[in-house]
């Protein structure tokens, strides 16, 4: 056997090996003290590239839900004060109810005023104060965006309306003429979308497929596209001068499919319908016809249908005469009306006795116009106040959407970043069961080296036997 002395290549060995079992107990203590596997880059270079993505959306999310938060806390505070508006707007639609009553004198309806004009200021005073970090909110100014996303571009736009006395119940109106042909397909665009064609109204005798109804119907329907909602208006036809005479099985009228005077039941007309004989059997059977007669001041009869179906009168013999009407089909009106500004178009809207153009707001009817010191004044200002009181409901029905998909995206955000922690825990934590084993692994066998270094250390004695 060779033995030397110059170099101890046993315990050279010995010394590489306690190296290598030193550098891995300090390793595991190092990831057991600081509870991660990953001190520095040198032990894990991809998993630190992974595991800092991971955290840089990690606290992205975070912060993206505090935005959402703060979010929901800025519409809070605007949603409290438009509650306050809709009180408001409720007390001076009950005051104008109050005045609509004729048994109140000018002297009562001035005090209501006086009360409507300090509601209106208040509303005015809620809409320009009500702030939010410095932000005013019900003025119509404010318009953000909120960051909800880890990401760039990972937004929501909050956008609140106007909420002052001078642009709440505004309203952009306009009545057609009478209608004269059934709509089709383009006809008629509202706010550039096709009203699409009529149909029979169900009550009309004749013509039932261009009557108000029937437009209004075909307008509604698309309501939810255009924002424009339309009204039918009471039709009504006024005749000539009564004659008078005896409306038989030959001379008749007919109105809406019902024949008066035929069979054995004659009706006899005096001149104006003095007694009013023609009148009373109108109304006796308005049920089936839907419209009633009255006279006017020059007592000539006039036919009114209150729904707005279509007035269809044929006479027989002398019936016109007699009864002063002129066998015709009268068709009624429509009124169009939305919160913001109206464009009319198409290929013919004159069938629905409309004029193509736009319709702009009338900022005169707005709730800091209204007044009671009328009875129709006073009317008037109900129907302004439920224009009021349907857009502030609209607006604050889209900021409580707003409020429950911001609910629903922080619901969101926490469960991804509960997840993508779970994902950089896997890459960076360290795994204690794991690394406790090789701790003591690793001081087992720094030990172990440590005992062998030392024998290996005095193996060269041995060449001092030989020297003896």
């Amino acid at each position: 056997m060779s033995l030397y002395v110059n170099t101890n290549v046993t315990s050279l060995n010995a010394q590489r090996n306690l190296n290598s079992s030193t550098k891995l107990l300090s390793k595991s203590l190092e990831r057991l003290s600081s509870g991660l596997r990953i001190n520095r880059a040198g032990d894990d270079a991809a998993g630190l590239a992974i595991s800092e993505s991971l955290r840089s959306n990690i606290r992205g999310l975070d912060q993206a839900v505090r935005n959402a938060q703060d979010g929901i806390s800025l519409i809070g505070t605007a949603e409290g004060a438009v509650n306050e508006t809709v009180n408001l707007l409720q007390r001076m639609r009950e005051l104008a109810v109050q005045a609509s009553s004729d048994t109140n004198s000018s002297s009562n309806r001035s005090s209501i005023q006086e009360e409507v004009t300090q509601l209106i200021s208040e509303m005015d005073r809620i809409a320009t104060t009500v702030q939010f970090n410095g932000s005013t909110l019900l003025n119509g100014a404010f318009a953000g965006t909120l960051q909800i996303g880890a990401f760039a571009g990972q937004t929501v736009d909050i956008t609140i309306g106007d909420f002052r006395a001078s642009a709440i119940g505004a309203t952009a109106s306009v009545t057609s003429t009478a209608m004269t042909a059934a709509l089709s397909s383009g006809d008629l665009l509202i706010n550039g979308t096709d009203v699409g064609g009529t149909t029979s109204d169900g009550v009309s005798t004749a013509n039932a497929t261009f009557s108000a109804i029937a437009v209004a119907n075909a307008i509604n329907s698309v309501e939810g596209e255009t924002g424009v909602t339309a009204t039918v208006n009471e039709n009504s036809v006024t005749g000539g001068a009564i004659a008078g005479g005896t409306l038989n099985g030959t001379n008749n009228i007919t109105i809406n499919g019902v024949t008066f005077g035929s069979g054995s039941d004659p009706i006899v007309v005096a001149a104006d319908d003095s007694d009013g004989a023609l009148r009373d059997a109108i109304n006796a059977v308005s049920n089936q016809t839907g419209v009633t007669a009255s006279l006017d001041s020059s007592n000539q009869l006039v036919l009114t249908a209150e729904d707005g179906r279509n007035i269809q009168i044929t006479a027989a013999g002398t019936g016109a005469t007699i009864t002063g009407v002129t066998a015709a089909v009268t068709t009624g009106t429509v009124t169009l009306t939305s919160a913001d500004s109206i464009a009319i178009g198409g290929t013919s809207p004159a069938d629905a006795g409309l004029t193509a153009g736009t319709v702009a707001v009338d900022t005169n009817s707005a709730v800091n116009s209204v007044s009671v010191l009328t009875q129709t004044d006073a009317s008037s200002a109900i129907t302004t106040i439920d224009a009021a009181l349907k857009q502030v409901s609209s607006q604050r029905g889209s900021l409580g959407a707003l409020t429950n998909r911001l609910e629903s995206t922080i619901a969101n955000l926490q469960t991804t970043a509960e997840n993508l922690s779970a994902s950089e825990s896997r890459i960076r934590d360290t795994d204690f069961a794991s690394e406790t084993a090789k701790l003591t692994r690793a001081q087992i066998l720094q030990q172990a080296g440590t005992s062998i270094l030392a024998q290996a250390n005095v193996t060269s004695q041995a060449a001092l036997t030989l020297l003896q």
